[in-house]
This record gives C-alpha cells, structure tokens and sequence, in this order.
C-alpha cells in the first residue's frame, strides 16, 4: 500500500507537469529551463515533438550522469521521467494545441508553473525527480567544481537566453519570469508537503495524551520534567512531532481530554534523524 501510494504521488506530479508544458509552456514557446524547455527549443529547429526531444534529452542525460558520477539515479526518478515524458507524448498525440490557449501569455505563465510546481514538489517529496538539467548540474558540480544551485541556474538561464534569441526578446523575458517565478513556487510547495508540527503540551492529564500519541498515533514523545514559574509545582512537558493529520487528532483528543491543557505548535520545514530524513 505505502509503494502503490508513493507511485500514484509521482504519476499525480507527472501528470501536473504534464499539463503546464503541454498547454502553457508549449503553445507559447515559453522555456522556463529543464529538458522541457530545452525540447521547446529545439522543436522550434529540428520540428519533433517535444515529448520525443524531451526523452531522448533525459535518456542522455541519465547516460551522461551514470558514466561520469555512477549509478546515483534511483529507480523512482526513471519511472518518474518515463511517466512525465509519455504524459507529455500522449497530449501531443491525442490533444494536440496549435495555439496559446488565451491571449494573456502572463496568466498562462502564473498558472501553468503554479501546476508544474505542485507536480515538481510532489515527485521530490517521494525523494524522486522528473530527471531534467539537475543530472548536467551534479556533473558540473563534481567536474568543475561549481555550486549545484549555480549549475541549475546557469544551465536553466542558457536555455531562457536561447529561447529569447529563437522566439523574441517578449518571450524570452516571459519565460525568466517564469523561471523565477517557478523556482519560488517549487520551495514553497516542498516546504508545505515537507511540514511537521512540533508539539509541546503542559497538562494535569499528561499520561492519558502521551499513551494517545504513542498507542493510537503511533508516533513517538519526549517527556521531560519542568516547575512552575508562578506555581512552583512540577510539571511533565510531552514533546512530540506530527503530520498535519495526526495533529489534528491530536488537538482534538486533547480538547476532549483536558481544557485546561497547555500547548505551543512550531511548523518545521526539516527534520533530519530517527524515523525521519536520513543524514546519509
């Protein structure tokens, strides 16, 4: 279950993408960088579709990336790429669009990379990626010493400046908004599936919630001892870190438990040791 629900996230985000380069980015010549943006440009010299140019791109690439830095590419960021590029193959195929879908090329980049943000955002979180320039970049970054951000700057702004020659100095200055824009949205939209809350409690009923969050949550605690400022009376603070689902249990539990209970929530963006992100 928890594979099949890792899979249909990445088939979700594909999908997303999907739908941002072959409606938006597409019809407008718009190449926000990545191999999408590089396949816009060159359909625009060599007339191929671009879900054919964008999968012999990321065939080459992850080629490229296995020679030089070695098998570092898991199998979920293959399947994502293979999902993303038949995604893009089979609207070309079946709905194909000739021509922007509104006159309004501004709202087309806002909404259309809002999209492919989401998409981007939800393959990372199953820690996958949709291939892409970030493989030049890890070569970059290993050969020539050169930062990864930089390298996927450097690399995205080469493919903003080429389509800006190719299609006018509009569109070009359209899609470095949109690449700004798109690097903006990815961030936020990891930090937002990546939130934990952090949980501190102060309550008269204390081993009632902690039995709740270890038997019911099955999520872990730490419990340490505390004195009243004012009170002077000892105190057990139940400390606990929690998906937005289990914290709204978790609130209402406690609601129910004990009104009287104290508590402060924290958002955390990154967590890094047991039971959550590994430091290897």
């Amino acid at each position: 279950m928890k594979l099949f629900k890792t899979y249909f996230i990445i088939v979700i985000g594909a999908f997303l993408m999907a739908l941002n380069i072959h409606f938006f980015l597409t019809p407008n010549n718009l190449a926000l960088g990545g191999t999408s943006g590089a396949a816009i440009v060159l359909a625009e010299i060599i007339n191929l579709p671009v879900g054919a140019l964008m999968l012999a791109l990321d065939a080459s690439l992850f080629l490229l990336g296995l020679i030089l830095i070695g098998p570092a590419f898991g199998i979920r960021s293959v399947i994502a790429t293979l999902i993303l590029n038949g995604f893009v193959w089979g609207m070309e195929s079946f709905f194909p669009v000739h021509q922007p879908i509104s006159p309004d090329v501004l709202v087309q980049v806002v909404i259309g990379t809002l999209l492919g943000a989401v998409g981007v955002a939800m393959i990372f979180y199953q820690e996958a990626s949709a291939g892409g320039t970030g493989v030049l970049a890890q070569v970059l970054h290993r050969y020539i010493n050169v930062e990864l951000g930089t390298a996927v700057l450097l690399s995205d702004v080469l493919i903003v400046l080429a389509s800006a020659f190719l299609f006018g100095l509009q569109t070009g200055l359209y899609a470095f908004f949109g690449l700004i824009l798109k690097g903006l949205l990815v961030d936020k939209s990891i930090q937002f599936f990546n939130e934990r809350k952090e949980v501190v409690i102060i309550s008269e009923k204390s081993e009632d919630i902690r039995g709740f969050i270890i038997h019911e949550l099955h999520k872990g605690a730490t419990v340490h001892s505390a004195r009243g400022g004012f009170s002077e009376d000892d105190k057990e603070v139940i400390t606990t870190i929690l998906e937005r689902k289990d914290f709204s249990k978790l609130k209402t539990y406690i609601q129910a438990t004990d009104k009287e209970a104290f508590i402060t929530v924290h958002s955390m963006h990154e967590i890094w040791g047991r039971n959550f992100r590994s430091f290897a």
